[in-house]
């Protein structure tokens, strides 16, 4: 006679619980959700208020930075990582437009800049540090 076990209904636990975080990985996860929400704040004011750029339509340039926020808060280390490779289009845009622009929009790419390379710093700190902290701890 062969019973049958129903598939548990309820969700797996989330890995590395933000409890068990240590003050490294706490640190840069809170500068890493301030660099983002700190390019999303400068995207939205430099291209619809403060040096607009055609109709605004450049304001779109902050929708993929409103996909990591969750899981920074959530300290989802994919997220940590696949940001620190999504960062250097704002980069890349900050240093291609504090170069190439005069004016307010010189320094408003300049601020961009060291915002994501901030944020890239950030993230690498915290991907490396959670890294060496699983290293070092035995698995149970």
């Amino acid at each position: 006679m062969r019973t049958s076990t129903a598939p548990d209904p309820s969700p797996p636990s989330p890995p590395a619980a933000p409890a068990q975080a240590d003050e490294t990985a706490r640190r840069t996860r809170a500068l890493a959700l301030a660099c983002t929400v700190g390019l999303i704040v400068l995207g939205l004011a430099w291209e619809l208020w403060l040096s607009p750029t055609g109709s605004g339509t450049l304001a779109v340039k902050v929708l993929p930075l409103l996909l990591p926020l969750a899981g920074l808060w959530r300290y989802r280390m994919v997220t940590y990582r696949w940001l620190s490779l999504l960062v250097w289009l704002y980069v890349g845009e900050g240093a291609l437009r504090a170069t190439s622009e005069g004016g307010l929009s010189q320094w408003l790419a300049a601020v961009e800049l060291v915002l994501a390379l901030a944020l890239f710093v950030a993230c690498s700190v915290h991907v490396r540090a959670r890294l060496a902290r699983a290293r070092a701890t035995p698995p149970a």
